[in-house]
């Protein structure tokens, strides 16, 4: 069944765009939908109302013929991680989205969607966007309590491991670097991944230890 936010199947629309947004105001959050390629306009107001307390930014978005297909594919594949059966939330990160849409044969509108939700956003908005980033700072393994030479484990290959060099970097096979790009080349993706959800610090993913670093209530 159709959540109450779900538009309309890509045969009622013709080509249509999958995206993937965030927003500041609901961390740990995704969403997943489309909308059609002739009013995103549209859609950017649909999401921005009263009752949301800042805009949603686009991670990704792709140009697609059988869009309702695609969309449903993905909910399932993320179905165990939906908040809400009637909402398009998941308790992901955007490049697990990212990742999976790729797979498909589709042409990028990225840039385009994001100018088209950026562009009613006032200058306050976005100041209030930057303000809520800040509030999640970025990776410190001092401060998540996660001591200078602490071992990582890679999620995928319990065999993979890094040291932690500095309270930003670690250690790879000899090499410092960020914990960001290392994963990205141990995934061998072309784009950088958030890397929290893909190591295991104790029996806990970093995703975890940040968030009960870090995450507080604010909105």
């Amino acid at each position: 069944m159709k959540g109450q936010d779900d538009q309309p199947t890509s045969s009622a629309l013709g080509c249509s765009q999958v995206y993937v947004l965030t927003n500041q105001a609901m961390p740990g959050l995704v969403k997943i939908g489309m909308t059609a390629l002739d009013d995103p306009d549209q859609r950017a107001n649909q999401l921005y109302t009263t009752g949301v307390p800042l805009p949603f930014e686009v991670h990704y978005s792709a140009k697609v013929a059988n869009a309702d297909d695609i969309e449903a594919a993905l909910h399932n594949a993320f179905r165990d991680k939906r908040l809400n059966p009637r909402r398009e939330f998941f308790e992901i990160e955007p490049d697990q989205a990212i990742g999976i849409l790729k797979l498909f044969d589709l042409e990028e509108t990225t840039e385009q969607l994001r100018n088209t939700f950026d562009k009613d956003v006032s200058s306050s908005e976005q100041n209030a966007v930057q303000k809520a980033k800040r509030r999640r700072p970025q990776l410190n393994f001092e401060d998540m309590g996660i001591p200078i030479g602490a071992q990582l484990t890679f999620v995928r290959d319990e065999d993979i491991t890094a040291l932690i060099a500095e309270t930003k970097k670690v250690n790879f096979e000899g090499e410092i670097q960020s914990l960001t790009a290392l994963t990205t080349d141990l995934l061998n993706l072309d784009y950088n991944v958030q890397p929290t959800q893909y190591w295991m610090y104790e029996g806990s993913t970093l995703t975890e230890i940040y968030n009960q670093t870090y995450v507080t209530s604010d909105y």
